[in-house]
């Protein structure tokens, strides 16, 4: 275990190095899809939007702490980035929304577990907390797989810290 832990952290900084070194090379409107797959790598998802717009999505987890949205414009150049594990964009994350709602705002959880006592789904996405912890945001479905209720824990890896 005492090796795991610092092993955990080099990947979280090797990835997120990559991300801020994107951050700081690509440039809106000039850069393009393949010079943001060439510093980000292969995306998780591609959400294509009615107006020719695709989003890539890149999820750092499940140990890393963010989940990078990066927006092509329809003539293929890149224009943001923008991590959506944010206490702004949790916010936006209502009862009765369903899963393809949550999934497109905020990206892959981190992990999903089923309860089957209380007949719910939680999909948790790892992030920095209010104190530069590691908490996890939750997000409960009904079995129909409709948001329920929101909870806020923090990572269990540091409840003993």
């Amino acid at each position: 275990m005492r090796l795991l832990r610092p092993l955990m952290l080099l990947l979280v900084l090797t990835l997120g190095g990559c991300d801020y070194f994107a951050a700081r090379t690509l440039e809106a409107g000039v850069s393009t899809e393949t010079d943001v797959r060439k510093l980000m790598g292969h995306p998780e998802v591609i959400w294509a939007e009615e107006d020719g717009t695709r989003v890539l999505e890149y999820p750092r987890g499940p140990v890393g702490t963010e989940t990078y949205m990066v927006t092509i414009g329809p003539d293929g150049k890149y224009r943001a980035m923008e991590n959506v594990l944010t206490k702004e964009r949790f916010a936006q994350i209502k009862p009765g929304m369903d899963r393809d709602a949550v999934r497109r705002m905020l990206g892959k959880p981190s992990e999903i577990q089923f309860f089957a006592l209380s007949k719910e789904e939680v999909w948790s996405f790892r992030h920095i907390g209010e104190m530069s912890d590691q908490d996890m945001f939750n997000v409960h479905f009904d079995m129909g797989g409709v948001v329920r209720r929101l909870s806020v824990t923090r990572h269990p890896q540091f409840d003993n810290a």
